[in-house]
């Protein structure tokens, strides 16, 4: 992945009752909010995209056609409840990938309220890989980029020094087709963490036919559990920037062709851990791939159908101890297939 873009669009918001479109100062269809109202927008079905500046709740009973970009501004709080289906609509000519996607920025925060039985979706149009932006998430953690880093594209903001800091919750979201190319260095990826705090909550989480990462961590200390992974082109999970949190429970599968790997780690060796991930892969590849001084902390791993099980890119690198798998320095000649595996029945209630 790699970065985003940062711009507004018109959204209609609903307050009790009183309607007001956030436009340019060149639209004259503009009606007062009357401050004496609780600032709780429900947002446009038919047409979602814009700034949510204050408090915005969705309605499970209602399916959401995003056409742009919806960005969550600091001090803002956007509730997807359980039930919810997005669907990106990329057709409109105005409207290329790139520029629909969910974004949550500094300061902001999201409630994704899925349950097993009823689970958020968000999905494109069309079904295919790479045809929208998918959800970007940036926090106040502390990240190598330093504070208020820039993004690669597009100037979204983030990093800061409270690795406590709180974006949110996430909770049984599937996310498909993201991954849209941003310029021809860059995709995104479907769930993209930048410096997010360790006080955000992510658990029972899904992300299927991406054409980037599945999830990337850019820094930050957040942490996430029960995570499914299903034929995401580049790495299904992936991170840089001296990310430090916890994954567990994850499982990756691949059956397409020509996937970067299952799980890549860059830059400074943060040391996240890595507790139960299985990845099995019916069309051969690579399933670890540490670059640079990176590393973790990995127990319970098993790998099968693999060409290559571990990859070491930076060249003299000897020294594996910042890589521990099982309690012992990674062995490049070794067979992981650990007796404890993430059983795919964790995962029944993706759609």
């Amino acid at each position: 992945m790699k970065k985003s873009v940062k711009l507004m669009y018109p959204v209609v918001l609903s307050f009790l009752g009183i309607t007001a479109i956030s436009c340019s100062s060149d639209d004259a269809n503009v009606e007062p909010i009357d401050p004496a109202n609780p600032r709780t927008a429900i947002l446009d079905p038919a047409d979602l995209r814009g700034s949510v500046a204050e408090t915005a709740r969705m309605d499970a009973t209602k399916t959401y056609h995003l056409t742009g970009i919806l960005s969550v501004e600091e001090g803002a709080t956007l509730t997807i409840p359980a039930g919810t289906k997005i669907v990106a609509n990329t057709d409109a000519d105005e409207n290329p990938a790139t520029g629909v996607y969910i974004v949550v920025q500094k300061g902001g925060k999201i409630n994704i309220q899925g349950t097993a039985t009823a689970p958020v979706v968000m999905s494109s149009a069309s079904g295919e890989a790479g045809s929208w932006g998918g959800l970007v998430i940036a926090g106040n953690g502390i990240t190598t980029a330093g504070l208020d880093a820039t993004a690669e594209v597009g100037g979204i903001l983030y990093g800061g020094d409270d690795a406590e800091d709180n974006s949110g919750s996430i909770s049984y979201l599937v996310l498909r087709d993201a991954g849209a190319q941003i310029n021809a260095e860059s995709q995104y990826n479907g769930l993209s963490l930048y410096a997010v705090g360790a006080a955000t909550k992510i658990n029972n989480i899904a992300i299927i036919n991406g054409s980037d990462d599945g999830v990337e961590f850019f820094g930050g200390s957040v942490s996430a559990s029960n995570i499914y992974l299903e034929n995401n082109e580049d790495d299904a999970v992936d991170w840089t920037e001296g990310w430090n949190g916890t994954v567990e429970n994850v499982y990756v599968s691949h059956s397409i062709e020509n996937f970067s790997t299952a799980l890549e780690a860059d830059g400074a060796n943060g040391n996240p851990t890595i507790n139960n991930f299985t990845a099995v892969s019916t069309t051969g590849g690579t399933a670890l791939q540490f670059k640079k001084q990176s590393g973790a902390t990995i127990t319970g791993l098993s790998l099968a159908g693999y060409d290559t099980q571990i990859d070491i890119t930076e060249a003299g690198r000897t020294d594996l101890s910042g890589i521990k798998i099982e309690g012992e320095d990674a062995d490049l000649n070794a067979s992981y297939d650990a007796d404890v595996t993430v059983d795919i029945a964790l995962f029944n209630w993706v759609e």
